[in-house]
């Protein structure tokens, strides 16, 4: 496992006040985290790893731009096909002896990809995953969804299909600063895409969204240039830790220095809780995390 260093990252425009009344008045308790679940959508490439990034409207903890991901949701508790990991193996693996919350998680992942992609981890069975989920007819289950008109398992129950559990890799647990005002505990996820699938953005709330390559977004991290396709009024002009939470542009790293789909996947990682700090350095408040340092081109003292 990867030495962990002292990273420094920019401190979002929209954090800022919430940051100095925080040092103002003193640390009081932080408010609760929403529980949420992030799934890294991954393809391999001639030119390396890719992955699906979309806009957030408002001020996400997850941030500007990000992997599909959201909070969980009541109707995540609801019983289900499940073909894949036990809940309990999933729990092992996730770090917690809470064997319902890790479930929770899972199915909130697997329920947000679907949401905001289209990309629907389940089948019939486990040697097999629903194709084309790119129809007008898909379109309306991903929004009665999103808009609470449908639960998860009703849309798979209908269809017969079953969760596929074994097609989601467990990452890391990222925690939103203690001074933020929305708050997530987010539980990240990775998985590839399905063969017959592509991701597409949700009808009525999908803006911008596109595959990136990794390599080339933390190349240009420098760059206003993916704030710019992007073309938002809080994207524009902007470089990517302007765009991206810590926890996002620290796996985009990991996926940059990756040698394929497989090797990201197969990587061994250990449950293990991060969590921005807020430090002053040299007068500029900022984000500190413990973390590891995988590629050239650390974002230290990036404004």
């Amino acid at each position: 496992m990867p030495q962990l260093a002292r990273r420094l990252f920019a401190l979002p425009e929209e954090l800022v006040g919430a940051a100095q009344s925080w040092l103002e008045h003193g640390e009081r308790t932080p408010r609760a985290a929403r529980l949420a679940s992030s799934v890294v959508l991954l393809r391999d490439s001639p030119n390396g790893l890719e992955t699906w990034l979309a806009y957030r409207p408002g001020s996400s903890p997850l941030g500007v731009l990000a992997f599909p991901g959201g909070s969980l949701d009541t109707a995540d508790d609801d019983p289900m096909g499940w073909l894949g990991p036990s809940p309990q193996h999933w729990a092992e693996q996730m770090g917690t002896d809470d064997v319902g919350l890790a479930r929770r998680h899972v199915v909130g992942a697997i329920r947000e990809l679907f949401e905001e992609t289209g990309i629907l981890l389940a089948g019939p069975d486990m040697s097999s995953t629903v194709e084309a989920t790119s129809t007008i007819e898909w379109m309306r289950a991903r929004v009665a969804v999103a808009e609470q008109e449908k639960t998860l398992a009703q849309v798979l129950d209908k269809r017969g299909l079953l969760l596929r559990t074994d097609l989601l890799k467990s990452l890391v647990n990222w925690r939103t600063p203690d001074f933020a005002h929305r708050r997530f505990d987010t539980r990240y996820f990775a998985a590839t895409v399905p063969m017959g699938q592509e991701p597409t953005l949700l009808d009525g709330k999908g803006i911008w969204g596109r595959w990136v390559n990794a390599a080339q977004v933390i190349e240009g991290r420098n760059t206003t240039a993916l704030g710019d396709e992007a073309g938002q009024e809080n994207t524009v002009g902007r470089t990517l830790g302007k765009l991206l939470v810590p926890g996002s542009e620290i796996m985009l790293e990991k996926m940059a220095s990756a040698n394929g789909c497989i090797a990201y996947l197969s990587y061994k990682r250990k449950a293990h809780v991060y969590q921005p700090a807020l430090v002053e350095e040299d007068g500029q408040l900022m984000l500190e995390v413990e973390a590891a340092k995988t590629t050239p081109g650390d974002p230290q003292r990036e404004r």
